[in-house]
């Protein structure tokens, strides 16, 4: 593990894959917001307005694998990358790898609840 910045389980990404992260989070919160103004203009009921959790997903994960600096699916693989979007390296020792994939786990459920947040507001609207 030769490369600067990738701490076990705390960061696997530098700052271009951050960056992608940071945009993955805002297309999905356009998509949120673009899929609650669809139900609400079509006056869809407030079952259908818990699609919105879907992107809210997206939207999550995004900003949080940002914020964190930790891919999850990078986590999930045993891989890191500090370097250009798209390469990466693999996490040679058992332990890291290990708690790579706790904290992958942790931020995916993290953005499901966050889903679930967002769509049980948007069915509880009163529109």
């Amino acid at each position: 593990m030769d490369q600067p910045g990738y701490q076990p389980g705390v960061c696997n990404i530098g700052p271009a894959e951050i960056a992608r992260r940071r945009r993955a989070g805002h297309l999905g919160l356009i998509a949120v917001l673009a899929t609650l103004a669809l139900l609400v203009a079509i006056g869809a009921p407030p079952v259908a307005r818990l699609l919105v959790g879907l992107p809210a997903v997206v939207a999550a994960t995004g900003y949080l694998q940002a914020w964190f600096r930790f891919c999850v699916a990078f986590g999930s693989a045993g891989v890191f990358n500090f370097g250009p979007t798209g390469s990466t390296e693999t996490v040679p020792d058992p332990a890291a790898r290990s708690r790579d994939r706790s904290t992958a786990r942790r931020i995916g459920l993290m953005s499901l609840a966050i889903g679930l947040a967002v769509a049980l507001a948007a069915a509880a609207l009163p529109l």
